[in-house]
């Protein structure tokens, strides 16, 4: 990805400047950060990355992302932290094939040694029927009839 691209967990921030910076070794400093940055993990294949920051308890043996849709936006609807406890609430659009759906979670981070770990999430998913004149789910602010629709 070139670094002075927009990052894609949608910060506004260039990639080097934001979730580039914890992809390449630093620690998030908060659940917010570390799931921005899994989510940008998510757009760009990182596995290796997604499987270091899940909590040993619940993380997958293995984490093939292959046939995974292609994520487009996430948007945070709440995150707070208590302590050594955080939990975020997001909301992820992906395109699949030729469909939109999202993906929705409250997910749960805990810190261990000063490090945050994502440990689980209850996912809904649903699909997404955007109209003419609504904004395009693809995160460019442009109506959908003059984005990805034509």
């Amino acid at each position: 990805m070139d670094r002075n691209q927009p990052c894609p967990c949608g910060s506004d921030h260039p990639y080097e400047a934001c979730c580039g910076v914890f992809h390449g070794g630093a620690k998030a400093p908060t659940p917010e950060a570390l799931m921005r940055s899994r989510f940008s993990a998510f757009v760009l294949g990182k596995a290796d990355y997604l499987r270091q920051t899940w909590h040993t308890s619940t993380r997958p043996t293995s984490l093939n992302l292959d046939d995974s849709p292609r994520w487009q936006s996430l948007s945070v609807l709440s995150a707070s932290q208590h302590g050594d406890q955080g939990t975020v609430h997001f909301r992820a659009v992906y395109k699949d094939q030729a469909d939109w759906g999202y993906l929705e979670e409250a997910s749960e981070f805990i810190r261990e040694f000063g490090v945050w770990y994502y440990l689980a999430g209850n996912p809904t998913q649903g699909v997404l029927k955007p109209g003419r004149n609504d904004h395009c789910p693809c995160g460019s602010g442009r109506k959908y009839k003059n984005c990805c629709l034509a």
